[in-house]
């Protein structure tokens, strides 16, 4: 059974045979990863955990007591020993005596670098307080949904008595900091007997002076808040009952690839966006339910889910039993202009004289009646996992809404949190985007030697690649290759022919469900032909024409129609030939194909440049290494008609150019990249020649 199927238990995955040889740091990683390895425990990045350690003191070799709690910003599940703060348990004891109240606690934060034990330059959370002064050696804070349904509930205080007794305390809901640190204090002072406590609207907390027995506690209560509402929801109306029916699945595909780009356009004014799509059933339960806009908009009860989705969604103009896609489009730009001053006037009406500026009003969250959920951020990683978060907060509200009453975050509260100071320091201290941060770039032959190296380095500056290929055996292991250096969220593949509309079609919507838009093509499938004129039969001719003209001419279609329904500019690649400026013996078939590459792309030029949509190319020459094309019979041929063996072909080559050097995908790929970033921005209809030198194919 699925490990993030809602109402199944959770099983204890402690090894104690791999456990007894780990020292306390190490078991508080081990107990660390094990929790965020399962979302009903908590969801990415959320929740933290510490331990308490006697160690020796670097300086005087005495033991002191040392907490390893989570670093800031980082996530339980993949956590390494570098991600945890530590900090002197004695110098964090001694910041009571600077406390100057609860207007005062952000200040706080300012003191913890200086309990830094070891000089660790892991930043600390500003959850450490609240880890620290529970007095016991372990300490787990975790966001499970069965738990934030109890905490949601306007009945949170009597729903935690009655499902955990005396074993598990509640507190009011109380923004994360310093203050909150005493409060449990006090709470664990006051009730020594007891294993954990729910905070209001936030999660759970449970304690033991032994690492297992923490972890085991914590699957305890969480396994017994789980069965508590597996009891009580059953044969019960869900979120009052299905107004929609889902539409099939290959429907609601094509909805939200129709719906995908125009909304990217719509909020990509700030930096380019990427999207993600969920049509899993928990989201399917809750965009087609009747009590679904009321609850949405009372917007989600975690901080933890409004940091990551906004305090709420915009619900989409759908109607599934009567799918209107085109008035749909029609109706986004108003709703969309609707949001954003529903926002604007959030702000407006809950900053402080202090407040960090207003930020992206846009939504993140987008949900499509019968269809599913879109979500839109900055890469695709955080735009999959703000899914995964408003997927909790469905969560929750299904679990509050069908006991008692859902309660999401008081406005006020909400705003707090999410235009905090200290969460605008933690901004502030993100890495500046890279070169093409935020773009969806489509490759064409993407598995071959230039088109496997155009999206590495497409990758290295941070944009996603769909990669196209016909070829699904070394799609396969490029994506192996790419998405285990750069990770499965920003690489994708589908099988593609460029000669077949219907497949680039297929393709394109593909990559609109997959990251939400487009960007870049790199036009780059290839074939190579070598015959005298003679022997050139009409389907050696056609081939070459379907692949290198039309095909190029299919995908480009397609770009330019995402990209003008985007509105946002794009940049069209053609990677050509030095043969479709230079004649070559016994190719006339695939000279002829590459002229007319070169010439469509002048056209397109022309066509696009009102839209922001720039199109260049790229001319390569007699780039053997990593090439499809030359490890079949045209490398034959090339060395036939040239009087030279395979070995000789690409010395022959080298010799042959001015600066008699060799060329490489990576040439290319380096050539493909600037023609496509912002770095020739102001250059659209050029030949870049990259073929190391031949007057033959000068431009001019």
């Amino acid at each position: 059974m699925s490990k993030t199927t809602a109402g199944t238990r959770l099983e204890s995955l402690w090894d104690a045979g791999r456990a007894a040889t780990m020292s306390e740091p190490e078991k508080l990683l081990y107990r660390s990863n094990l929790l965020g390895s399962d979302k009903r425990i908590t969801n990415y990045g959320g929740g933290n955990t510490s331990a308490k350690v006697m160690v020796a003191d670097p300086l005087t070799g005495e033991m002191v007591e040392v907490m390893w709690v989570k670093g800031s910003g980082g996530d339980v599940g993949s956590i390494k020993m570098d991600g945890f703060s530590t900090l002197y348990m004695d110098k964090l004891r001694a910041l009571k005596g600077l406390y100057r109240g609860v207007e005062f606690e952000d200040e706080m934060v300012g003191y913890l670098p200086h309990c830094t034990f070891n000089l660790n330059p892991r930043a600390a959370s500003i959850d450490t307080p609240l880890h620290a002064y529970v007095p016991k050696k372990h300490v787990d804070h975790m966001h499970p949904d069965a738990i934030i349904a109890i905490a949601a509930s306007v009945n949170s205080r009597e729903l935690t008595q009655q499902i955990f007794g005396s074993e598990i305390g509640w507190l009011p809901w109380k923004k994360p900091g310093y203050e909150l640190g005493l409060w449990l204090e006090s709470f664990c002072l006051e009730n020594p007997e007891a294993k954990g406590v729910v905070l209001e609207s936030h999660g759970l907390f449970t304690w033991d002076d032994d690492a297992k027995l923490c972890y085991e506690t914590t699957l305890r209560i969480i396994n017994r808040a789980i069965e508590w509402f597996e009891g009580e929801t059953t044969g019960k109306v869900i979120f009052g009952g299905a107004a929609h029916q889902s539409l099939p699945e290959a429907e609601r595909r094509a909805v939200a690839a129709r719906l995908m780009p125009a909304i990217r356009g719509m909020i990509s004014g700030a930096q380019h966006m990427v999207g993600h799509f969920d049509d899993s059933p928990a989201v399917l339960e809750f965009v087609n339910a009747r009590d679904m806009p009321a609850l949405a908009a009372q917007g989600t009860s975690c901080p933890d889910h409004f940091l990551r989705t906004k305090i709420r969604p915009l619900v989409v103009g759908f109607t599934p039993a009567n799918p209107d896609i085109e008035g749909t489009l029609a109706a986004l730009a108003g709703q969309v202009a609707d949001y954003r001053a529903d926002y604007a006037a959030y702000y407006e009406r809950c900053k402080h004289a202090d407040s960090p500026a207003l930020r992206d009003p846009n939504a993140v969250i987008y949900l499509v009646p019968g269809v599913g959920m879109l979500s839109f951020a900055k890469d695709r990683a955080t735009a999959r996992i703000s899914g995964e978060f408003y997927t909790n907060a469905i969560n929750v509200m299904r679990g509050a809404s069908t006991v008692s009453t859902y309660a999401g975050l008081p406005e006020q509260e909400a705003f707090d949190i999410e235009y905090w100071l200290l969460e605008e320091a933690k901004l502030q201290r993100m890495p500046k985007p890279k070169s093409l941060a935020g773009r969806v770039a489509f490759v064409t032959g993407g598995a071959g030697g230039i088109g496997s190296a155009t999206a590495e380095r497409f990758l290295r500056e941070g944009a996603c690649v769909m990669l196209a290929d016909i070829d699904e055996t070394a799609l396969a292991a490029t994506l192996q290759n790419l998405a285990g250096r750069y990770s499965a969220d920003v690489v994708a593949t589908v099988k593609m022919d460029v000669t077949s509309e219907a497949a680039v079609e297929a393709a394109y919507a593909e990559t609109a469900l997959r990251f939400g838009g487009l960007d870049i093509l790199v036009s780059n499938a290839g074939i190579a032909s070598s015959a005298p004129v003679e022997e050139t039969t009409l389907a050696l001719w056609n081939k070459n024409m379907d692949i290198l003209s039309t095909g190029y001419f299919l995908v480009s279609r397609e770009a330019f129609k995402m990209m003008r329904v985007q509105g946002i500019g794009g940049s069209v690649v053609f990677i050509a030939s030095k043969n479709g400026l230079a004649a070559s013996p016994n190719a006339s078939a695939y000279c002829t194909a590459k002229a007319a590459e070169i010439h469509l792309a002048r056209c397109l030029a022309l066509e696009g440049a009102e839209a922001g949509i720039r199109v260049n190319v790229v001319n390569p020459d007699a780039v053997l290494r990593g090439s499809k094309i030359w490890s079949g019979d045209w490398l034959d041929q090339r060395a036939s008609t040239y009087k030279t063996d395979k070995d000789g072909l690409e010395e022959m080559y080298r010799q042959r150019s001015m600066l008699k050097r060799s060329v490489l995908p990576e040439d290319i790929a380096e050539a493909s990249y600037f023609l496509a970033s912002d770095l020739a921005a102001k250059s659209t209809g050029n030949i870049l020649n990259v073929d190391a030198g031949n007057v033959q194919a000068f431009t001019r």
